[in-house]
């Protein structure tokens, strides 16, 4: 089970976009990297198809886990931990010790 999971708000902890948060758009678990929403933006050259015209696109690009954490409900960041609740494995805000999920 992943601590950081698609869908999540999300507050960069270190980098050019220290500070802001986001909703993470996809994991990497293999990698250990993520892609959140208006963070780590780059610029690419796009060549021109039928769909889409030609320019400078700008993209997010991945981000390491270990640069991120969970915001929680007052949009602090707050570190991942695991309890057994119900028979369920859940996520457990360690700063609120509030449920995550299910």
């Amino acid at each position: 089970m992943q601590k950081i999971r698609k869908g999540d708000k999300v507050v960069v902890l270190t980098g050019k976009d220290k500070g802001r948060t986001g909703e993470v758009l996809e994991v990497m678990p293999k990698d250990d990297r993520a892609k959140v929403r208006g963070i780590n933006m780059i610029k690419r050259h796009q060549r021109q198809t039928q769909t889409q015209e030609a320019g400078i696109v700008a993209k997010e690009a991945a981000i390491h886990l270990s640069n991120l954490a969970l915001a929680d409900k007052d949009g602090k960041p707050t570190r991942v931990g695991f309890e057994v609740r119900d028979g369920k494995k859940v996520r457990i805000a360690k700063s609120s010790g509030e449920v995550i999920d299910g």
